[in-house]
């Protein structure tokens, strides 16, 4: 894992974001040449405020935390924002699919199209493929699935349709139609942040120690309890003595053929001010949203408000990987800071946790209820939601 980079920081890495941030036109009037294979000079290596402000611009507008920092995701998305369609070859590589804008690009330009009508995620899937395949098919190109020269030049003199509105978003809000408001068979995945050797923090509770993972997991449990006694089939990302990466997680999701996946976290501040409860769906001001994904996490975030003292601190688009990878609308809830004594209060308090799990089944069933969810927030008990699913 990379270290964090912050202002008053010197390093090359400083010097080749600033040239990143320069080339997507995200710095005024930068002086040095964007260059990759010449020496760097010591104010171009510095990390200044400068910087931060253009880096916090370029993290807000990529659905991740505007620290103004230089971390191992902001990495990532700088990577794959210097990618324009034509800049290379793009083409499906299982297990190793290329990542980045360009490809993004091809998705948007597929599904303006009507050749492609999943999740604009960056990410060169099978879908992606499939999809080319066919357009390629359809424009008497040989059908190979891979983006080159041939096919970038066929796309350049189609130029761009007039569309009204996301293929995706009608195919999600659709799905969860079809599937009716009743929560028996429904298949969700239950992911807890911590397993393994990862035992997160050490906190006092009201009966002694208790780690963030044995917090998490018991949270999840309540989740799962509830969630099998109305019917619906559920999964946990892990066993809870292994430690398997974002990646691994969102393929066991994917091969379960899930409806949603629900994941679970806790946060710490270096002091304690920060508090509150927060949920994250896929989305960013770059490239499209899981519309289903934001319905559900703001669903998820007013019950716990309603239900709990924890601060509402709403609902947001990211496009943090465990988000982007899945193909199910997926939704991270952030239950509190475990640094914050009103929230610890809330978090090791085994009938708060209650409340939190009645929270998240019951916006699960308002998802699906869809116009018929007349009840208001934090007054629909888990109770009646078992008499009726039951009845």
């Amino acid at each position: 894992m990379q270290d964090i980079l912050r202002v008053g920081d010197s390093s090359t890495r400083v010097a080749e974001v600033r040239m990143s941030l320069a080339r997507l036109g995200l710095i005024d009037g930068y002086e040095g040449e964007i260059d990759t294979t010449r020496r760097f000079t010591a104010n171009e290596m510095l990390f200044d405020d400068t910087l931060a402000e253009a880096l916090k611009a370029f993290q807000q507008s990529r659905g991740i935390v505007p620290s103004g920092a230089i971390d191992e995701v902001t990495s990532r998305e700088l990577r794959e924002a210097s990618y324009t369609l034509g800049a290379r070859v793009l083409s499906y590589q299982p297990g190793q699919e290329m990542v980045g804008d360009d490809v993004g690009q091809l998705q948007t330009q597929l599904h303006e199209l009507g050749f492609y009508s999943h999740r604009v995620d960056g990410r060169f899937g099978p879908q992606t493929y499939e999809a080319l395949m066919n357009y390629q098919l359809n424009s008497g190109l040989e059908d190979d699935g891979v983006c080159g020269p041939d096919t970038l030049h066929a796309l350049s003199l189609l130029g761009r349709r007039v569309t009204g509105g996301s293929a995706h978003a009608i195919r999600e809000r659709e799905s969860v139609r079809q599937a009716g408001p009743n929560l028996a068979g429904k298949r969700v995945v239950i992911d807890p942040d911590l397993g393994g050797a990862d035992r997160g923090r050490v906190v006092e509770g009201p009966y002694g120690p208790i780690t963030e993972e044995e917090i998490l997991w018991d949270l999840a449990q309540r989740i799962e309890g509830r969630m099998v006694a109305t019917g619906m089939e559920t999964i946990l990302s892990r066993p809870r003595g292994d430690n398997p990466s974002n990646k691994q997680r969102a393929d066991l999701a994917n091969g379960f053929k899930a409806d949603l996946l629900i994941s679970l976290r806790l946060d710490s501040y270096p002091n304690e001010k920060a508090n509150g409860v927060a949920t994250f769906y896929f989305g960013s001001e770059h490239g499209s949203s899981s519309l289903t994904g934001e319905t559900l996490s703001g669903y998820i975030q007013r019950e716990i408000a309603a239900r709990t003292d924890l601060q509402n601190c709403r609902n947001h688009g990211r496009t943090w990987e465990m988000l982007r990878m899945t193909r199910m609308p997926s939704v991270e809830v952030v239950a509190g800071y475990l640094t914050n004594p009103g929230d610890l209060a809330v978090l090791t308090d085994p009938a708060q946790r209650d409340a939190i799990a009645e929270a998240i089944v019951v916006a699960v069933k308002r998802l699906y209820l869809l116009e018929h969810d007349t009840r208001p927030t934090g007054t629909y008990s888990f109770t009646e939601l078992l008499r009726e699913e039951l009845a």
